[in-house]
């Protein structure tokens, strides 16, 4: 069997990086910069469908 390759060994020592850095990366690399808006509205929205289920219903039905 041959050696493994030595930056393959490095890159698995190395620390994981967040959810956050990886999109980051992502967009910087691919200039993918359109699913910026996309990303947070979808945000926006699950935040509104986990916030309507609790107490702030009643504030946020008030908002709309």
């Amino acid at each position: 069997m041959s050696k493994p390759d030595s930056k393959f060994v490095e890159a698995s020592r190395e620390k994981q990086k967040s959810m956050f850095a990886e999109y980051w990366d992502f967009l910087r690399n691919n200039k993918k910069w359109w699913l910026t808006p996309i990303i947070v509205a979808l945000l926006l929205v699950s935040a509104l469908i986990v916030l309507g289920g609790s107490g702030a219903a009643p504030f946020i039905y008030s908002l709309f």
